[in-house]
């Protein structure tokens, strides 16, 4: 089974207009209310893809219970920690001349909530994925990550992990079988500004030699690198596609090459392009990457 969790989950909250206005109203053209979060979006886009995940973490008030509604109709197993106090984030994502996001900041988490969570990812054991990704919220500890993972070492478990640099670079110790940063985080990590493909190569093998197994770095519109356990190479421009939104296109190409992995009885290859095209998916659309959307996107990829 594949679990994910989001520490600081959140209904986003988009919209568009023609152009934003501080001191005034301003008058949408669209919107839409979507449960998010890194792991909650990667979550919806396996569940679109037709593999079942379980969708941890922490979840409070009217937002927390919206979010839940949502997650039913995407088909995804929820088994969040209730918080009893306050409420689920919303994240405001203004899209007009230049897209401005206002992030809410959620309820508090207390210790008791903390080892709540622990005690659900008890049933975690060999075979299963876990999937870790996102912030964390400033009522939870700077060291979430390792001590989640050092609940779950040794257990055979394959550990997917996707955060800023801070966050990454201090589980690297736990060899998480996948990590994915995008160039520009990748280079923010050793202090430099990666220009070429080897470049970013190169610096994505010091990540292995830190402890992670595979790596796969994100371009946005220049497409994805691979480096995987075994020593192989793979890279491909991204399909070709007008940007709609760029949120959840990361949590997309996550969800994507576990899919591509598990369909092809772990075929890096195949996983590659399959991470590939549900990110482009994501980005072409106004919703997270859908199985047809991915299977068109497929073809194109060489």
């Amino acid at each position: 089974m594949i679990y994910t969790v989001t520490f600081n989950p959140a209904l986003d909250y988009i919209v568009r207009l023609d152009s934003f206005k501080t001191g005034g109203i301003n008058r949408l053209s669209y919107e839409q209310v979507l449960a998010g979060g890194k792991g909650i979006n990667v979550s919806i886009v396996l569940g679109n893809l037709g593999h079942k995940s379980v969708a941890l973490g922490f979840l409070a008030g009217f937002t927390g219970e919206e979010i839940k509604r949502q997650l039913k109709d995407f088909n995804v197993t929820e088994d969040f920690v209730q918080i009893e106090e306050g409420f689920t984030r919303i994240n405001m994502k203004i899209k007009a001349e230049v897209e401005t996001e206002v992030n809410g900041q959620g309820p508090k988490i207390s210790e008791e909530k903390r080892e709540e969570l622990f005690k659900k990812l008890e049933k975690l054991g060999e075979g299963d994925t876990f999937v870790l990704s996102g912030s964390i919220p400033n009522t939870l500890p700077d060291d979430m990550y390792e001590q989640t993972l050092s609940r779950l070492q040794g257990k055979g478990i394959r550990f997917v992990v996707d955060a800023e640099k801070g966050l990454l670079l201090k589980v690297l110790k736990f060899n998480p079988w996948l990590i994915k940063p995008n160039n520009h985080e990748l280079g923010d990590m050793f202090g430099v500004v990666l220009k070429t493909d080897e470049e970013i190569v190169e610096h994505a093998k010091k990540l292995q030699e830190k402890g992670a197994r595979n790596v796969l770095i994100s371009m946005a519109g220049d497409g994805a690198i691979l480096l995987t356990a075994d020593g192989k190479y793979y890279k491909s421009p991204a399909p070709k596609g007008t940007l709609v939104n760029s949120i959840g296109a990361g949590d997309s190409m996550v969800a994507g090459f576990l899919t591509g992995f598990i369909e092809s009885n772990g075929d890096y290859e195949k996983a590659f392009k399959t991470g590939l095209a549900a990110g482009s998916a994501s980005a072409f659309s106004d919703h997270l990457a859908r199985r047809n959307e991915v299977e068109d996107l497929l073809k194109t990829i060489s």
